[in-house]
């Protein structure tokens, strides 16, 4: 299985080197060239940079089908190319995902967020591209923020009567969920019954690291203002949307199917062992328009066996620590101005 995968990953190098110049003049210089990959950590790779600094893609103009941008605090946004073939691979690798934990069924959803931040159709954040494709899992969607950001609770309230009984789909960006629902629910002095419902969040970590917010205080804390025991982190990048990695029921972070992950130390960029921090590399065999297939990041972790978590997920367990310490403050998600 991992030599098949090895070998879809070296077509998609393949294919892109065919199609984007650039790509092909990036790995042409830095990378061994007509030699056969064994194994992940032989396969060249990206910065995740380079997608603000570049164009990337291997497809025409004309076949962009969708651009989504990264919802950067500063600087300069990645962007990424979709054509109709890799946004229809996204949204089946996310359907996936999401039903290997939660089920075939559609829920009404409570979106953290502005309904302002899902309105541009054709130039994509990474929180509207999160918000509408975990929407495909709703049954009636309602928005817990106004256009200013600010909670609205007459709105909620009616929400919450309207599917009473019901089992709610909460979704939102780990940093907007905690200062524009959770604190603010907690000055407002308001208790809210969400004890029927589950909570799904990612991203904006780094903010709530300077806020001194562990993983486990995020969940006491969700769960004393709003009564919800089920709150799932999950880790992913819009340079590969689609493929997330989902916390399981003992707080691991498992790599999906057509995706995986290894560690590449810091020093000298050779991969790691297992329990051996260093850079995390990602890996996905959907992206057929852009080169996103093999991504170096800027966040550190490490990895263990699935073998080492008793849930029934076979994927490799990723622990992510933070950022590089020079690396750009940015997660996808964790500017909440427009």
């Amino acid at each position: 299985m991992v030599r098949d995968f090895v070998s879809e990953l070296e077509s998609l190098t393949e294919h892109h080197k065919e199609n984007c110049d650039l790509y092909r003049h990036y790995i042409g210089s830095l990378f061994k060239q007509d030699c056969e990959f064994t194994s992940l950590e032989q396969l060249p790779w990206l910065p995740v940079r380079a997608f603000k600094q570049f164009d990337l893609m291997s497809i025409s103009q004309e076949q962009v089908f969708k651009t989504m941008h990264s919802s950067g605090t500063g600087g300069v946004q990645s962007r990424i190319f979709l054509d109709q073939q890799t946004a229809k691979l996204q949204q089946s690798k996310l359907i996936e995902v999401f039903q290997s934990e939660f089920g075939k069924e559609r829920f009404p959803m409570l979106v953290i967020d502005s309904e302002a931040t899902v309105k541009n159709r054709k130039m994509f954040s990474a929180r509207t591209a999160g918000i509408n494709g975990f929407s495909i899992f709703s049954r009636g969607r309602e928005f817990a923020l106004n256009e200013n950001l600010e909670i609205d609770i007459e709105r909620i309230g009616k929400f919450l009567e309207k599917h009473s009984g019901k089992r709610i789909f909460i979704f939102g960006f780990t940093f907007v969920v905690w200062e524009k629902f959770i604190e603010r629910i907690e000055q407002l002095n308001l208790k809210l019954d969400l004890s029927n419902a589950f909570l799904l969040h990612g991203g904006g970590w780094k903010k709530l690291e300077s806020k001194k917010v562990s993983p486990e205080e995020f969940r006491r804390r969700v769960k004393e203002i709003t009564g919800c025991e089920s709150v799932h982190n999950y880790y992913g990048m819009i340079e590969q949307t689609g493929s997330i990695y989902m916390e399981c029921k003992n707080g691991n972070l498992h790599a999906p199917t057509g995706a995986d992950v290894i560690i590449r130390r810091r020093s000298d960029f050779n991969p790691a062992g297992y329990n051996e921090e260093g850079i995390i590399q990602l890996f996905s065999n959907i992206q057929r328009s852009y080169p996103g297939h093999s991504l170096l990041t800027e966040d550190i972790g490490y990895t263990l066996p699935a073998g080492k978590c008793s849930c029934d997920n076979t994927g490799t367990i990723l622990k992510v620590i933070g950022r590089l310490a020079k690396a750009e403050v940015r997660g996808c998600s964790d500017a909440v101005h427009r």
